[in-house]
């Protein structure tokens, strides 16, 4: 029995195709699930009209993400951050950061799961990193991690607040 596909049937057919399936199979799974419809023509008119608007669509899709590449594609992000000894940072520098600061020095939105890093930055450095926007379209950008500057003033401060309140508990402990 031919029939035209309306949803993907994984392992059988795609959306807008005409296959050759089963009598049972379409009569008793296909049809009453609204998954395919008999093969008639209006029904073929009708897929090929879905087909047209979801290529389209696709078109349409690639070009916003064509544009978006082009806009990100060598620019250079730099991120503060504190650092330790050895250069090492105090935490890391993930996929959201990134995401976040491109946001805010680009004004694109980027979702940190198309961010593709082997793993997390932990040293100061330049790091030239891919963005996955599709499957063709994959622009790189330069992100470099640079030490986050700590006045002195700053610093003595926290040390001043960290004694005073080491003293405070201590006086309460021995009350």
């Amino acid at each position: 029995m031919k029939v035209v596909f309306l949803d993907d049937v994984p392992g059988i057919a795609s959306s807008g195709e005409i296959k050759n399936v089963a009598d049972g199979y379409a009569r008793n799974y296909l049809i009453p699930r609204k998954v395919a419809l008999l093969a008639n023509t209006a029904a073929i008119k009708q897929a090929e009209a879905r087909s047209r608007e979801k290529a389209r669509q696709r078109a349409e899709t690639e070009a916003q993400l064509k544009e978006q590449a082009s806009m990100i594609d060598g620019k250079s992000i730099e991120i503060t951050a504190r650092v330790g000894s050895k250069e090492r940072l105090y935490g890391s520098i993930t996929s959201a950061d990134i995401a976040r600061e491109m946001e805010n020095i680009c004004g694109v939105v980027i979702d940190k799961r198309k961010i593709e890093m082997g793993e997390n930055i932990h040293q100061l450095g330049s790091y030239e990193i891919a963005v996955k926007l599709s499957k063709d379209i994959v622009p790189r950008i330069n992100v470099t991690v640079v030490e986050q500057i700590v006045e002195k003033g700053d610093e003595v401060n926290k040390e001043k607040t960290g004694k005073k309140e080491k003293k405070d508990t201590e006086e309460k402990e021995s009350e």
